[in-house]
């Protein structure tokens, strides 16, 4: 499995709002931050806010910010919005798994054991958990001799 550059965008994209502290931040301001396109964080933000993640503000001080606390979003909540399913295997995409061969395969019990490792970090790991190694890495920079 890999993560499309949209799904790393996103969760690029949902940091950059976390660490504003519940500010409106402009898409602009994170396009430069981030070195990512405009353009591309639009088609992002725009599935974000469907889902409710983000909240838009209009007018001149107008932009976006999280809907709920950083704490509240989970790292394979947001993937899961961007990237859809994030199971290893087409047979495992559905709740039941309807392939023929389901009772047979034996490869089977891999793609489970990998998919639910998959699922324990992304849902155990917070937007504020990232927030938290954000900062780790910002405070150690400081310390430069």
């Amino acid at each position: 499995m890999k993560i499309s550059t949209k799904g790393r965008y996103a969760l690029r994209l949902m940091l950059d709002l976390a660490l504003e502290n519940n500010q409106v931040v402009k898409l602009k301001d994170v396009a430069e931050r981030q070195e990512i396109s405009v353009k591309y964080l639009e088609q992002i933000i725009s599935v974000l806010q469907k889902c409710g993640y983000v909240t838009s503000m209009r007018g001149p001080g107008g932009g976006y910010k999280l809907s709920k606390k950083p704490e509240d979003y989970t790292v394979g909540m947001i993937l899961r919005q961007i990237e859809g399913s994030l199971a290893p295997v087409a047979c495992l995409e559905e709740e039941v798994n309807s392939c023929e061969r389901s009772s047979s395969c034996v490869t089977l019990r891999l793609w489970q054991m990998l998919y639910d490792a998959i699922n324990g970090v992304v849902d155990k790991v917070t937007l504020a958990d990232l927030v938290a190694w954000q900062r780790e890495i910002d405070d150690n920079m400081e310390y430069v001799i």
